[in-house]
């Protein structure tokens, strides 16, 4: 399959309602924002859908997931996971989100088709505290996880043109 005949999905997960942990969805909407995307990429808010996530994923070849990742270091610090880190990311724990995402990724597999994940994440400061807006620290590092999952659009045969 060559690359740009691969369909990629970009996941923003988390729940925009509690701060840095929707961190994923809001990368997700500046992506939007800024940029066009080559026919073989869509973007998605999977918010905290679980299961209901199955269809997308089944229907893509590779996915990247952006998400609030609790992997003990200062808040902002931007992560890489692929194969069984995934669990430290915390949509794949069951927390406030419907269903573990890596549970989900093993029913995809089950049916015969679970696309290769990679999760873009970055470490939150306030995840438990109601609040629409991302902390200053977060937000300050968005653009550079954006860099990271733009890198990676790019090595999965995906093409994102800024908008003018």
């Amino acid at each position: 399959m060559t690359d740009s005949s691969r369909k990629i999905l970009i996941l923003g997960v988390g729940n925009i309602l509690y701060a840095d942990e929707g961190v994923g969805v809001r990368a997700v909407e500046r992506l939007l924002e800024t940029y066009d995307f080559s026919d073989n990429v869509t973007l998605m808010d999977g918010g905290n859908l679980g299961m209901r996530l199955m269809q997308p994923l089944m229907d893509s070849d590779y996915c990247i997931v952006l998400d609030a990742v609790l992997g003990g270091d200062q808040p902002g610090t931007i992560y890489r996971f692929t194969g069984e880190d995934l669990r430290k990311s915390l949509a794949f724990k069951d927390s406030m989100h419907q269903s573990d995402l890596v549970d989900t990724l093993i029913y995809c597999e089950l049916v015969g088709k679970r696309p290769e994940t990679v999760v873009i994440g970055m470490e939150p400061y306030d995840f438990k505290n109601m609040s629409i807006e991302l902390t200053d620290i977060v937000a300050d590092r968005l653009p550079a996880m954006l860099d990271i999952a733009l890198k990676e659009l790019a090595e999965a045969g995906g093409v994102a043109t800024p908008k003018a």
